[in-house]
This record gives structure tokens, C-alpha cells and sequence, in this order.
């Protein structure tokens, strides 16, 4: 289980791509007399655009191999299921399928050594292994030359694996699963899954423990029982491999017998079967952990996936509180506004599944009460059922998405994911189609037949107060008491030579077209047709660096509110126009851009792009909705000030930028406590007039329609807009960036075990720069898996889950930002490494070697094939190549240039940008621990509290 733990925190401003999102919580607006209806196409006609041709075969060891064609780019999706999770673990052995996705990229008999490192030089992308109750899986996508590396890779892990496995490296991934296990308890509310499964199920049930397990279970493992436990579970005859993408059928089946025949059946892993239990009385339990907002918790254990009552759970649990017009938001956070946000979903499972309703509380509104008032909408569903529209609205959002996600062949959402996930847990790869066809066919009597019969039994209720966190047992600092016991050698069986990788062909990415509508806007336009979706961008030149020192948080604020209604439909309207639609409308903002984005499937474009229209040109900016959105945004940097990641990007940009420059605020765009509660209603009114206009707007659009179709679509809703008589606004940058020296600004958060590093300095250079040979040179140093940084705090010291260190990708003067979140007691050593990583690359003589050159050259050229095979992520790299003054065809040349790096070029690149004796640090963690380490490194310490000062 991958734990979504912040590598970096200020990942939404990484890129133009990337912008910090503004919650979709639509609240209540005055009515409006008569709302605009929105004509959708019919939900039958989306699902007959969902399917995936395949074909399947099983070898004589029993591996079933799916394939499908799919030739829009020269890339093959790679995935590899294995039928066993944790809920497959017994007594005694929770963790270990955890445990073993960690060992499987750590190298094999004939592939020694990580393997991210061949995977990093074939150009592998969407590469990663997680694990979860019911599977464990590897996937990666590579481009067609490097399939064959690939699949020797893929079969050397299966059958060739164990001989590769000394204590050392046993030792060393206990130490990063605890790494992660302390990285996702360290979150505000990180204990209570724990707490949910183990009142959930009854004790010896196997969906009681959690994914990572028992730190003592991997701890007490021999290497012999670790051995038996592969043996077991990982043979051919337990997996599923899904080919996907550029490849025939004939060319998959040569491939998977040249590497996969010769491994030899395993043990048949019959999966764990599991009962969905019923508590004998409903079970309500308080803690408190230091979080900003008291949280209630209502759950259930229903049935898995393959239940008849799984799509009308489901559904239920979106008109409950999944869709943006759900029952709970309409009720709780836009009427009553006694919570801040809400949530309900069915998490099913292979056996099993967990209802859950979330409840963030408002500060001052009692829990109780807000819990109270939850069931009562709850039991009402249930006595009434769902109305027949918001049936409809969540069968037309869930198919839109599932078309749209069928983009991509394999990642962890695409293609090659739908075929393995019903392989492996239905015996058939087209169960994906029997979902889409229940979600069609669903009736409001079915959802209220199968609320009735799984939500009126017993449920676990978990509130979380506001307080000092609860003792718990923490993973111990090292995996000092791990069973050595000694196992026999493995006798190791020869196999034919790793495969070379052919010459990869350059990207080639879609031509870019530009017309401009009549009032003068331009549009960029790229055309990709593997489904029938459009997504347009709006950008504005404004984002977070567009605020007043005084107003911060105001940008993001009024994109907020330009969501919650407009003058001719209210919040609630306005969500449930975007649902039937199957439309989603976002706004939000990166440091130097603001942007309204709409996903739309092509069929509903006409009405979606209306409904874009409405939000961007007519939005109400309702008095009571700035007071409610006020508070809710008051709550959430309340919520910041409980988050290691969110503390230290609060407090180093202004650190490293100085106060006065319009980087040097808070990350996240929120602002602070005191900026917030003194903007007006005037305020957003005017910063509306001078940023989102059309004079300050470019639209990029990607859709598998033509320019030609698009663009009157466009003139219809945008073409006679016109700026308002007030000036365009401007951003200020006049103000000089002061210069930093080394120094420690500890913010205490006590209770932590582990502490969030983050390091930064404003390097000299614009993000306008050509900064290739620089990002080349920093992925051997800090930004990459295989960088110096993270190899040796991850994959050497055992201390971090990970590290990483990058550029941000400001337009401006750009930040050098490091992060690395580290196990308490080493947070001080982790300081000292990172700067003898960084001298010695720097001034140390220990430059790029040529290893380090050929895998970043090879990396860096051969994954272009598979880093632009969305609309998703051409429309971001049109949009990143606009920001920072690239030409179209940017990606295009990027390989030229890369293979002609030198070793030397890198190291001047890095020597020239870098000062470590400039970087200020930001540590999160508890100071009783960590101060004393600190001081020992020479460098001012200043402690500060993570609560806000007193205003």
C-alpha cells in the first residue's frame, strides 16, 4: 500500500499543470427564478462508447496473459497482479505481502540491484507497485523498444527472485515499510483505520488488520519464512499479466512464452474467503489527536464487489454525500453549516466492503449534534429512497469519468487496470462492462432496497476531538529485533541474457493549432481522439502571486466562490447541472497562473461549455456565500497548521523570498488567519474585474473533435465578452529577494514520530530559463527515486519513504526545494547527510558519473513516448510551454538536446545554480526530541510554536 504521503509539499505549484484545486462544496445562493435546463445525452449512449477489445490465452504454467491493441503511441502497458493482499495473511504474517512489494523492486537473480534503475533507462512512466487487501501489482509503462527489458524484469521477480534477497536487504525494507508506516500515522487522523477495521471485524476476520501490518510480525519473519510466503503466493498460476497498448496478440503470446513459460507452476492461492460480519450493538468510540476539527466517523462492513447490492451501495452512498449535490452537502455544510465538509462512499472490496460517512464539524458545533442530524438525512434516504434525477446524475458522472479514464492504457486507472481487476476477481476481463451496465440499469427502488437492508444494522461511530494524541504503538525506531536466523543458500537456475533496448523514435507530439475568437482570445488547440472527451483550460495571468501583501488568500478565494453560483443558478443548481452533464468544472490557481478548467465527454460539449460560459462570465459572488466560504476557509488553515507538510510550506516561502515578493507566501494559496477574515465582498468583486477578463485570458483546448467544430462553440459562449472598464491587473516584482544563509527554523509539533524537512533556497535563474541541463543534472542529485539524496536516506540509511528535491515551476525567480520526511531520532543526521550529499556533489569531486549520465539520458529521452499519451497531459504541457515561453513543439526537441549532455555540462549546470550555505531548513517534529539534534549541527536553531500567532 502506497501511503499518499507529500514528497512535496508544494507539489500543486510544481507546475502550471498542476494548480491548487478549489474544493467543489457549492453553497446555498439565493434562488434563482428560473434555472437554465441543460439537455444531456442519454447515459446508454456514453456506455456504448466504453469497451476494450481483448484477447486471452493462459500458458502451460498456468499465467493468464490479456492483450489489447491500442497503436496511438509507440508505448505498451505493462501489469502484473498477483492474486494475494493482506486479507490472504495469517496470524503471525501481517505485512508480509506489503512487505514483499517492497522486496521485489530491490532486484533479482539476474536482474541485481533496484529495479527502478533499469526501469528509470528503459523511460518506463507510470511506473510503481502497490498493495492493498485483495492484490498486490506492478505496472509500468514503456516504450515499445523496451518492452521485451521489460517483460525479462517482469519474469525475473516472478521466478527468479529469491536468490536475490540477503538479510541486509530483509533488514533494510523492514526499515522503510516502518518509515512508511510513521509517515501515514503522522497525519492528523492517521490511527483511525486501525481503529475502524479492528471494530469492524471480528477478531481472526481477514480484512481486520491493516495493509502495512504488524511491525512485530515483520520483525519476528525469518528469511525462511519470508521465503515460504513468496513460494506460495507469487507463482504464475496466481497472476495476471495485461499487455496493453502498441502490440498484437501474436507478438504477446512469443514474448510471455520466451520469458514467462520456463517459470514453473506455484501452489494454487485459493483467496481468503470472508463473511460481511454484523456488530451485535452499534460500538461508539471518542479519541483525540491534534487535528483543527473535530471529525465524526460512521461505518459499516457491507458486501464486495462482486454483490448484486454493490452499484446501488454505491450510487447510495453518492446522493448521500459523494456527489457535490449530495444530501449531506446540501443539508450540512451549504444549509445548516454545521460542518465543513462531508462525505460518504462504499469502498468494496474482493469479499467485503466498508460504508463510511465522514464528517468534518465546524469549530463551536457540537459532533454530537452534527452526528445526530447526519443520521436523521441518512434515515430519510433510506425511509424514501433517491429521487429518480439523482440516480441519473450519478449513473451520467460515474460513466463520463470511466470513458474519460479509458484514455490511458495502463498507469492506475486505464485500460490494462479494468481488463486485470475483473480477471482477478471475476474470472472475466469484461466485468468492467457488467459494472457500467448495472450503474445504467439502476433503479431509486434497488438503492433504497439495498440501504435498507445494510445501513440499518449496527455501526462503528469513531469521533475525533481536538486534543493531545492518545499513546499508540509507534514502529520501532530500527529493526534492531529482526529474526536472523540463518536459511540455506538458493540454488540458482541460469536463464538466457537481460534483452537490449532498441532505438527509441522520437515523441511526436500533436500539432498545435491557434485561432483567435472575435473579441481577441486566443485559443490553443491539440487534437486527441482515443475517446470522446474535451478538456479546455482557461488561464488567466494572475494566480497566487496576484494577491496584495495584505489580502492574502483573496485570489484563491474569489476562484473559490466562482464555483458556488452564478446569476442564473445557485450553488446546489449549479453541481447538479455539471452531474448531469457528466461535466466537471474546477477552478483554481499556481503561483503565477489562475485557471477555470471543464472535462467534458464530447457529446454533452455544446451544454457543458454554456455552463463554463456561466461560471467564468457570470458568477453571483452571493454576500452569504462569502461569509460561509470565509469560514470554511478559516477551518482549513486551521487544518494546515495541524500537517507536517502544510506547516513548513506555510513557513518557508516567505524564509527564502522575503515578505514582500509575491512568492514569498504560504503555498497553498490559502493565507492566513488575519488576511482572510478582513477581505470584503468589494474585494472579490474587484479582483474579479481586474484577473479573470478577457484580456488577460488564453483558452487551450484538447478534444477529439476538429478546431473547426470547437471553435464556434467557443465564439457562441466567450466570442462577445468584454473587459471591464477597469485596468488589467499587474504583479509586482520589483522588490529584491533577500540573500539567505544556512539556518534551522524548527516549528514544534509535539507527539511526532517523524519530522517533515524542508529545505529551499531562490536560485538565480527565471523559470523562463532554459533549465534542461540543470533538471538533467538534478535528477541525478535530487529528483529522481535513484537520486543521491534519496538513495541514501531511502535505499542506504533505512531512515526516509522518501526524499526529494526539485525546482518549482514558477515563471519568476524559482525555488530549489528539498523534502524529506525522516524517522524522529534521526532528524538531525538527515540534515547532516543531505548536506554532505549536496558538498560532495557539488565541490566534492564526486560529479555525474558516467553511469549516472547514460541512465538520466536515457531516461529523460525514452519516457517522452509515453509522458504525452492523454489530452490530460498534452493540454498541461501546452499550457506549462505558454508559461514559460516554450515553443509548441517544445517536446519535440527535448531529445535532440538530452543526448547530447556531457557529464562536465551537468556538473557546471548544478555547481553554477547551487549554494547549499544558502538553504534555510523547515523541520516539523516534536522539539523535545529533535532540538538537541539540531543544536549539534552548528547552524542557528530558532523554535517556533505551529499554532498561529495571536492575532
Amino acid at each position: 500500500m502506497r501511503r499518499a504521503g507529500s514528497l512535496v509539499a508544494a507539489a500543486a505549484l510544481l507546475a502550471v499543470s498542476n494548480p491548487v484545486w478549489a474544493s467543489v462544496a457549492p453553497a446555498q445562493a439565493p434562488s434563482q427564478a428560473s434555472a437554465p435546463a441543460f439537455q444531456a445525452a442519454p447515459v446508454s449512449e456514453l456506455v456504448a462508447e466504453v469497451d476494450i477489445p481483448y484477447t486471452k490465452f493462459t500458458l502451460d504454467n498456468g499465467l493468464t496473459v490479456l492483450v489489447h491493441e491500442d497503436h496511438k503511441a509507440p508505448v505498451v502497458a505493462v501489469s502484473v497482479w498477483y492474486n494475494v493482499g493482506s486479507k490472504d495473511e495469517p496470524a503471525g504474517k501481517t505485512g508480509f505481502a506489503h512487505l514483499f512489494e517492497h522486496l521485489m523492486f530491490g532486484g533479482s537473480e539476474n536482474a541485481p540491484g533496484s529495479y527502478f534503475t533499469p526501469m528509470r533507462n528503459m523511460g518506463a512512466t507510470d511506473m510503481n507497485g502497490t498493495t492493498w487487501f485483495d492484490r498486490t501489482n506492478y505496472y509500468e509503462t514503456v516504450p515499445t523498444p523496451a518492452l521485451e527489458q521489460a517483460l525479462f524484469m517482469e519474469s525475473d521477480r516472478m521466478g527468479y527472485m529469491l536468490g536475490a534477497i540477503p538479510q541486509e536487504t530483509l533488514d533494510l525494507q523492514r526499515g522503510v515499510v516502518q518509515n512508511e508506516k510513521r509517515q501515514g500515522d503522522n497525519q492528523p487522523y492517521g490511527l483511525n483505520q486501525y481503529k475502524q477495521l479492528e471494530a469492524l471485524f471480528p477478531e481472526g476476520h481477514p480484512y481486520r488488520h491493516s495493509t502495512i501490518g504488524s511491525m512485530a510480525d515483520l520483525d519476528a519473519a525469518s528469511m525462511e519464512t519470508v521465503r515460504d510466503w513468496f513460494r506460495s503466493n507469487y507463482g504464475p498460476n496466481n497472476s495476471v499479466l495485461v499487455l496493453a497498448g502498441d502490440i498484437t496478440p501474436a507478438k504477446a503470446r512469443e514474448l510471455t512464452e520466451k520469458y514467462f513459460g520456463p517459470i514453473p507452476r506455484g501452489p494454487v492461492n485459493t483467496p481468503a474467503q470472508a463473511s460481511v460480519p454484523t456488530l451485535a450493538a452499534p460500538i461508539s468510540e471518542t479519541t483525540r489527536d491534534r487535528v483543527s476539527n473535530a471529525r465524526v466517523e460512521i461505518s459499516w462492513a457491507v458486501p464486495g464487489m462482486l454483490d448484486a447490492d454493490a452499484v446501488p451501495l454505491s450510487v447510495g452512498a453518492s446522493v448521500l454525500g459523494g456527489l457535490a449535490s449530495s444530501r449531506l452537502d446540501n443539508e450540512l455544510v451549504r444549509g445548516e453549516q454545521s460542518a465543513v465538509s462531508v462525505s460518504a462512499s462504499n469502498g468494496a472490496f474482493h469479499r467485503v466492503g466498508m460504508f463510511d460517512i465522514t464528517l468534518d464539524v465546524k469549530p463551536g458545533q457540537d459532533p454530537a449534534a452534527v452526528e445526530a442530524r447526519a443520521r436523521e438525512i441518512l434515515n430519510g434516504l433510506i425511509a424514501d429512497g433517491p429521487t429518480a434525477a439523482e440516480v441519473e446524475r450519478v449513473k451520467t458522472q460515474y460513466v463520463s469519468r470511466t470513458v474519460q479514464g479509458l484514455e490511458q492504457v495502463g498507469g492506475f486507472g486505464g485500460k490494462a487496470v479494468a481488463l486485470a481487476e475483473g480477471q482477478l476477481y471475476a474470472g472475466d476481463p469484461e466485468h468492467y462492462k457488467k459494472e457500467l451496465q448495472a450503474y445504467a440499469a439502476v433503479t431509486p427502488a434497488q438503492v433504497q432496497a439495498a440501504m435498507q437492508k445494510w445501513l440499518t444494522r449496527p455501526a462503528y461511530t469513531l469521533t475525533t476531538l481536538p486534543g493531545e494524541r492518545e499513546a499508540y504503538q509507534e514502529a520501532a525506531e530500527a529493526p534492531s529485533g529482526a529474526n536472523h536466523t540463518p536459511a540455506p543458500p538458493i540454488e540458482r537456475v541460469a536463464r538466457m541474457p537481460k534483452p537490449e533496448i532498441a532505438a527509441v523514435a522520437n515523441v511526436d507530439f500533436p500539432a498545435v493549432q491557434r485561432t483567435r475568437l472575435s473579441n481577441g482570445v486566443e485559443v490553443v488547440y491539440a487534437q486527441r481522439d482515443a475517446v470522446p472527451a474535451t478538456k479546455i483550460a482557461i488561464d488567466f495571468d494572475a494566480g497566487l502571486a496576484a494577491d496584495d501583501a495584505s489580502k492574502l488568500g483573496l485570489q484563491s478565494l474569489m476562484l473559490d466562490l466562482m464555483d458556488e453560483g452564478t446569476r442564473t443558478l445557485n450553488a446546489t443548481q449549479l453541481a447538479e447541472a455539471q452531474e448531469t452533464l457528466g461535466a466537471t468544472i474546477s477552478t483554481g490557481a499556481s503561483m503565477d497562473r489562475s485557471v477555470v478548467q471543464l472535462s467534458a465527454v464530447t457529446p454533452n460539449l455544446q451544454p457543458s461549455v454554456a455552463l463554463l460560459a456561466d461560471v467564468v462570465k457570470t458568477p453571483a459572488f452571493a454576500a452569504s456565500e462569502l461569509e460561509r466560504l470565509r469560514a470554511t476557509r478559516l477551518s482549513r488553515i486551521a487544518a494546515e497548521r495541524t500537517q507536517p507538510a502544510a506547516l513548513a510550506s506555510r513557513a518557508l516561502p516567505e524564509l527564502i523570498y522575503g515578505a514582500s515578493s509575491p512568492y514569498g507566501r504560504p503555498f497553498s494559496g490559502n493565507g492566513d488567519e488575519a488576511s482572510v477574515k478582513s477581505i470584503t465582498e468589494a474585494d472579490i468583486r474587484a479582483d474579479y474585474a481586474e484577473w479573470i477578463r478577457p484580456d488577460n485570458a488564453k483558452i487551450f483546448v484538447v478534444s477529439d473533435k476538429p478546431l473547426s467544430e470547437i471553435t464556434p462553440v467557443l465564439e457562441a459562449e466567450f466570442g462577445r465578452w468584454t473587459a471591464p472598464a477597469v485596468a488589467k491587473g499587474v504583479k509586482d516584482f520589483s522588490g529584491s529577494i533577500p540573500a539567505t544563509t544556512s539556518r534551522i527554523v524548527l516549528i514544534d509539533r509535539p507527539q511526532s514520530p517523524q519530522s517533515y524537512i524542508m529545505g529551499g533556497e531562490v536560485l538565480a535563474a527565471q523559470g523562463t530559463d532554459d533549465l534542461l541541463v540543470f533538471n538533467a543534472a538534478n535528477n541525478v542529485l535530487g529528483n529522481d527515486f535513484l537520486s543521491r539524496i534519496n538513495s541514501d536516506l531511502r535505499e542506504t540509511k533505512g531512515w526516509s519513504y522518501g526524499v526529494n528535491a526539485s525546482v518549482a515551476g514558477f515563471a519568476g525567480r524559482v525555488p530549489y526545494l528539498v523534502t524529506a520526511p525522516v524517522q524522529a531520532d534521526q532528524t538531525g543526521p538527515a540534515i547532516a547527510a543531505l548536506n554532505t550529499q549536496f558538498n560532495d556533489f557539488l565541490k566534492g569531486g564526486k560529479g555525474v558519473t558516467p553511469t549516472e549520465l547514460e541512465r538520466t539520458v536515457n531516461g529523460n529521452t525514452r519516457r517522452l513516448a509515453g509522458s504525452y499519451e492523454t489530452s490530460a497531459a498534452v493540454l498541461g504541457a501546452m499550457r506549462t510551454n505558454d508559461l514559460l515561453g516554450r515553443p509548441d513543439d517544445y517536446p519535440e526537441t527535448v531529445a535532440a538536446r538530452t543526448n547530447a549532455l556531457t557529464a562536465a555540462e551537468l556538473d557546471a549546470a548544478a555547481q553554477a545554480a547551487l549554494d547549499p550555505s544558502r538553504v534555510v531548513w523547515v523541520v516539523v517534529g516534536d522539539a523535545s526530541v529533535v532540538k538537541p539534534q539540531l543544536d549539534a549541527l552548528g547552524l542557528p536553531v530558532e523554535v517556533r510554536s505551529a499554532a498561529p500567532a495571536a492575532q
